[in-house]
């Protein structure tokens, strides 16, 4: 019986989790996608509704493979010790893919500025002083 109220729980965790995360990814994501591309919002938003999908995609599909255990399940505690230990490592993953995103788009985006950038001065270039 543990072990069901264990799976249970364990998924409307994980599941509310991910759901949770992935709107407010989507909807705060927007802005920082806009200045990736420049103001190009319809690329902005098919990447941003693309990475929304790849992100429930990754995400549980791990909350899947992770809920079986061969785990004996004959106490309360034994459930709960369970069920924070998978949702815990869910919530790893749900924070390594959130800034493995946010190194990725900082990435492009410090490139798309780059053409933007004074180019530095040569060394032997001299300016001159104003008295």
């Amino acid at each position: 019986m543990y072990i069901l109220v264990s799976y249970m729980v364990y998924l409307s965790i994980s599941v509310a989790a991910t759901v949770w995360v992935a709107t407010t990814l989507h909807r705060n994501g927007r802005l920082f996608l806009l200045d990736v591309f420049r103001g190009n919002a319809p690329l902005a938003d098919s990447v941003n509704h693309l990475l929304v999908v790849g992100f429930y995609l990754v995400n549980l599909g791990y909350v899947a493979l992770a809920l079986r255990t061969g785990d004996n399940v004959g106490t309360g505690r034994q459930a709960i010790e369970i069920v924070s230990d998978k949702i815990g490592l869910v919530f790893l993953v749900l924070g390594g893919m959130h800034f493995l995103n946010l190194y990725v788009f900082s990435r492009l985006r410090r490139r798309n500025q780059e053409p933007y950038q004074a180019p530095p001065l040569s060394p032997d270039l001299r300016v001159p002083m104003e008295n």
